[in-house]
């Protein structure tokens, strides 16, 4: 089965006083399949969110190609990965980004018209599927953190995406609360066979993996049973 994503000798820099500066990723490769869900573990600023958004196609890598559906990032251009983030891809954020003049149902249904879909029966569906039905009507200063975190996984699943990048998705929830919302995200994602990165530097997201994932010194390392890493 070909994978949905694949990063080959990736490498991201980031000039400094417009010279080569600092980089994030040092030729970092990696396969994703389809139906997988992948922990990308590491420590605060590793790279962990420079490869989601290289991935995403928000950012531009300084060497090395990305493919997703076997179709090279690059080759796509601006216009193409706009609308492949429109169309195939979910995002996840730690900080959740919902507009805060916009309803919780209104924040779901604006990623079903960015993709072209305007049924809000939809929009409806996957707030009840994250338990927030009742709550379609209110503001996300209305909400939880965790209510809001619950409004952005359904912001990510209404347009049943083939992708899903999810960024330090609990990292902004107390432990309790962080455990619930991840469940709830990875048990969608196995209900609707939907492939999904998290990053996280916590090792929470390690028990609901199926491959474990580490960026170390700026390239990707994969776990495997008794690989003496740090926590």
């Amino acid at each position: 089965m070909d994978p949905i994503v694949r990063v080959i000798n990736l490498w991201k820099e980031y000039p400094q006083d417009g010279k080569k500066g600092t980089a994030a990723l040092r030729g970092a490769s990696l396969e994703v399949r389809p139906g997988e869900i992948v922990a990308l573990l590491g420590k605060s600023g590793s790279g962990k969110t420079t490869l989601l958004n290289l991935i995403a196609g928000i950012d531009r890598p300084t060497q090395g190609r990305i493919e997703v559906e076997g179709r090279d990032l690059e080759v796509l251009g601006e216009k193409g990965r706009t609308q492949w983030r429109r169309l195939r891809l979910g995002f996840v954020f730690q900080f959740f980004n919902l507009l805060p003049t916009l309803t919780a149902f209104e924040n779901v249904f604006l990623s079903l018209e960015l993709a072209g879909r305007r049924d809000p029966q939809f929009a409806l569906d996957a707030l009840r599927d994250v338990g927030l039905e009742g709550k379609r009507h209110r503001y996300p200063n209305e909400l939880s953190g965790g209510e809001q975190q619950r409004v952005a996984i359904a912001r990510a699943i209404v347009k049943r995406p083939l992708l899903i990048l999810a960024d330090e998705p609990t990292g902004n929830l107390d432990t309790q609360t962080g455990k619930t919302v991840l469940d709830l995200l990875v048990g969608e994602c196995r209900r609707r066979s939907t492939t999904m990165i998290m990053a996280s530097h916590a090792a929470l997201p390690r028990r609901s993996a199926d491959r474990i994932l580490r960026i170390v010194d700026g390239t990707i390392v994969e776990e495997t049973p008794g690989t003496d890493f740090e926590p």
